[in-house]
């Protein structure tokens, strides 16, 4: 069955770094884009980033850009979230996605996801 089991939300201070975590099957891995979302309180589901696979090819949401990085590890079947330059403005819940939706214009939502994982950035 597929699975995405999220790690390394926490607690940071602004300015600092955290580092999250996806593993999954390699089949999940090798086959479909993935990427993150997050959720605010009292806000949207937000894209964050994205990696797909064909061509190596990366997205990022404006307000993330130059801050984090989505990479992967294939011995892992790992796709990970480097967040650093926290903002008070990245606190949310934060999903990892899997087989991602192009909506023309930007990514829109996903096939598989994680159960979320807190990211809490304190000013």
């Amino acid at each position: 069955q597929v699975q995405l089991v999220e790690s390394g939300g926490g607690l940071v201070q602004a300015g600092g770094s955290l580092r999250l975590s996806c593993a999954t099957s390699g089949r999940i891995f090798s086959t479909y884009p993935m990427g993150w979302f997050r959720q605010a309180p009292g806000k949207e589901r937000e894209f964050v980033a994205a990696i797909h696979w064909i061509g190596g090819v990366t997205y990022y949401a404006d307000s993330v850009k130059g801050r984090f990085t989505i990479s992967g590890d294939n011995a892992k079947n790992t796709v990970y979230l480097q967040m650093d330059s926290l903002k008070p403005e990245d606190t949310a819940v934060y999903y990892c996605a899997a087989d991602l939706k192009w909506g023309g214009s930007s990514w829109i939502g996903a096939s598989y996801w994680g159960q979320g994982t807190q990211v809490t950035v304190s000013s």
